[in-house]
């Protein structure tokens, strides 16, 4: 029996476990990514291993969320990272050198090599053929220092392109399409490989926009094989002695398969505020449009947005429209501005933003009150753009570009003109003057700490006996900008875990973090889905400061459950669903016998003021049931180390 591609690369890393589905396994680091609004805390929890230098392939910092400098904190947790990654061997790309992904892919990606990130959609490398997994950051500072990474052993789900795409249906209509069918929480504990004829037809710059998205599925990651499309962006990127070929066995064996006949397929959009909550365009009538922003690691490569100076050229946006666009990287910007394309975008109208993530994370360009904006992001999350009222649709570069021309969502197959497709250009324009690498004397590199930096809240071992109050109580697909909010005013404070606990669950309940300190901490009670979207393992940090000792929910996140165990917190899982609804806010809720149930995996919850008892489930390994006990990974590799 042959091995999907996935199985492959897996096998090559394997160091701890064996192959068995659903079995946990530890894989061997060849690459790391932090960007800054992960980083900081992830490189003090670096130092923290008291690890001299990384012991990767290849580390590299970028700096590309917290780019609003209103205050010092942000710039001050650049340098801080600056100069620790100068000191521990780590590359470092400069502010405005662009948006990790796209760097990444660019630059850095190698075909058949692991890579985890601290940031959610580090799986964009998968169109390259890496195995690429988003991670929090304390399992990437761990990946670092040479430590395996552990995930469950995923179920491979075959995604079969038929056909290829007709003119105006793009790479983020295939995404979508399977957003449609799978939903934001079928892909947990599974890996997208796609194959098929219509691969062949998709550049890399494309397989990275479906694999990027990929990770709105709740997935492990994506992955494309590696074949002649990878060879000619190696090429033009000046590395083609990265480039190997690398496909699934021709009888490969996968779990579950997702059928997409490409020459079927139409442009659609993710409608508020879920990315699954997918429509035909042409379905949607009459919407006005007020803002259009185009970019994010999803879809601000040089070939998306040729795409849109294409459509453009020669034209002016409606007057009822704002128009926002965000090169993904220097490289792209570069070329823009070198062949005119740039000149295009600027005379229809359009305002050119920084080589970053920009509006994507909230960081700027919110939109007016109920607006509806349409945006070539991943993400439509309720409030994520910074204005909790506005409706946010999630489409195509080419859907935004044509409506921007319109002022109404407008499918772009009704575009009068013929756009042609682009083409990945011979040779990209290779310039990585913003790249700093690290120190050959790094004993002489003092590492710069701005006062906003404050130490990160550590667990303590696991008590026999745990009492406290349910705090809140909260329904399915709670996201991590829930959890922990990261709009422009929060996010120069990643590295202060104080300030920021006094945010925590303020966007479902105002009083949580006063209710948490005024009880000493407690539980949190969650539906479904518990903590989806990003990899900030602030979202556990946070909760960690205010005293929450365990979250009890329907289902979790994958990355968010690994940041709870890695910092102490139980997330137990009802065995069943009713009893979620038998909890109140405010009810009082104790564990008894801690240590011994953790062990078991079978874990009891008393409700003393109701005088019921509810079965949870801690479905872990035996590894992370002895973090728990420790207190946290910290904990438990120094416990490993004396």
């Amino acid at each position: 029996m042959g091995l999907t591609l996935t199985e492959k690369i897996i096998k090559s890393h394997l160091v701890k476990g064996d192959m068995t589905k659903g079995s946990e396994i530890g894989i061997r680091i060849d690459n790391t990514l932090t960007q800054d609004s992960t980083g900081t805390m992830a490189y003090l929890q670096f130092e923290a291993l008291s690890i001299d230098q990384v012991k990767t392939k290849r580390s590299v910092a970028y700096i590309d969320h917290n780019i609003l400098q209103t205050g010092p904190e942000n710039a001050d947790d650049h340098l801080y990272i600056q100069t620790v990654a100068k000191k521990h061997g780590i590359y470092f790309s400069k502010p405005g050198n662009g948006i990790c992904h796209q760097v990444n892919l660019e630059r850095f990606d190698v075909p058949g090599e692991t890579l985890i990130g601290s940031d959610s959609h580090t799986p964009t490398a998968g169109g390259m053929g890496m195995l690429a997994i988003g991670a929090g950051g304390l399992d990437v500072a761990v990946a670092m220092g040479g430590g395996e990474y552990y995930i469950i052993n995923p179920k491979v789900v075959k995604v079969n392109l038929k056909g290829k795409l007709n003119t105006m249906v793009s790479a983020k209509d295939i995404i979508l399409e399977v957003l449609r069918q799978v939903t934001v929480k079928g892909g947990v504990g599974k890996v997208f490989e796609y194959i098929g004829e219509g691969v062949k037809y998709l550049s890399i710059p494309e397989r990275a926009t479906i694999c990027n998205m990929g990770a709105e599925l709740g997935a492990t990651t994506s992955i494309f094989p590696s074949d002649e499309k990878t060879k000619e962006f190696l090429e033009a990127q000046g590395r083609v002695e990265d480039f190997k070929e690398l496909s699934a066995d021709k009888d490969a064996v996968y779990d579950e398969e997702v059928v997409i006949n490409l020459d079927e397929l139409q442009p659609l959009v993710a409608c508020p505020h879920s990315p699954d909550k997918v429509e035909k365009v042409s379905g949607i009538k009459n919407l006005k449009v007020n803002q259009i922003a185009i970019g994010s690691c999803t879809n601000s490569s040089f070939v998306d947005l040729m795409k849109v100076s294409e459509i453009l050229k020669g034209k002016t946006i409606a007057e009822n429209v704002s128009l926002v666009i965000a090169p993904g990287s220097k490289q792209v910007l570069t070329m823009l501005s070198k062949n005119g394309a740039l000149a295009n975008l600027v005379s229809a109208g359009a305002r050119i933003l920084e080589c970053a993530c920009g509006p994507c994370i909230g960081m700027g360009q919110s939109p007016s009150t109920d607006a509806v904006s349409l945006r070539t992001f991943n993400r439509n999350f309720e409030g994520r753009s910074g204005t909790v009222s506005a409706k946010v649709y999630l489409v195509s570069p080419e859907t935004a570009a044509v409506s921007a021309l319109t002022g109404v969502l407008t499918d772009p197959r009704e575009f009068k003109e013929t756009v042609e497709k682009i083409e990945i250009p011979e040779k990209f324009l290779i310039n990585d003057n913003l790249i700093v690498s690290p120190s050959k004397t790094p004993e002489d590199i003092e590492i710069v700490r701005g006062p906003n930096i404050k130490p990160f809240p550590k667990a303590k071992p696991l008590s026999d006996d745990i009492t406290g109050k349910a705090l809140i109580k909260v329904e399915d697909n709670i996201t991590t900008d829930h959890i922990m909010p990261s709009n422009a005013k929060l996010l120069p404070f990643r590295s202060n875990i104080p300030h920021l606990a006094d945010f925590c669950l303020t966007p479902c309940d105002k009083d949580f973090p006063k209710n948490a300190k005024e009880n000493n901490g407690g539980f949190i009670v969650a539906g479904s889905n518990y903590g989806q979207g990003s990899s900030r393992e602030h979202a556990a940090l946070a909760p960690l400061y205010l005293g929450i000792k365990a979250v009890f929910a329907k289902s979790f996140a994958r990355i968010h459950k690994a940041n709870l165990i890695n910092n102490g917190i139980i997330p137990l899982v009802f065995e069943s669903e009713n009893d979620y609804d038998k909890i109140s806010k405010g009810d009082e809720l104790e564990i008894n016998d801690t240590i011994n149930q953790v062990q078991t995996g079978t874990v009891y919850v008393e409700n003393i003021s109701k005088g019921e008892k509810y079965k949870m489930i801690l479905d872990i390994p035996e590894r992370q049931k002895d973090m728990l006990i420790c207190g946290g990974k910290l904990n438990q590799i120094k416990k490993s180390e004396k």
